[in-house]
């Protein structure tokens, strides 16, 4: 299903990360594709309140930190900016559907980066 929003379609996903070489494109590749799909999801799914909001931003939470591996076999971590640009990432899907009042820690809660 391709994302209809048009301030998600226009949007520089972890922009930051791709600038700094430190971070290896194709793993940031897999972070843009998991932001991507959760986008997706919203737009199928549709949630009607920040409870169902928060089950899919987690979920596409967890496969960020299934990421960690990826960024570390590649020589990179996920560390501070790379945390402040996913958890900016969040708070973004969230308001681009309405959900301005979703707390930041909430929506990346399950995370271990």
């Amino acid at each position: 299903m391709p994302i209809s929003n048009e301030r998600v379609t226009a949007h520089p996903f972890l922009s930051a990360l791709y600038r700094d070489d430190y971070y290896p494109d194709h793993v940031v590749d897999r972070g843009r594709a998991v932001l991507l799909a959760l986008c997706e999801r919203i737009e199928a799914e549709r949630p009607a309140d920040l409870a169902a909001l928060y089950a899919l931003t987690h979920a596409a939470t967890e496969e960020f930190n299934d990421l960690e591996a990826e960024f570390e076999a590649a020589g990179s971590e996920i560390e501070t900016v790379a945390r402040d640009e996913m958890g900016g990432e969040f708070r973004f899907v969230a308001r681009a559907y309405g959900f301005d009042d979703a707390d930041v820690e909430e929506l990346i809660a399950p995370r271990d980066w």
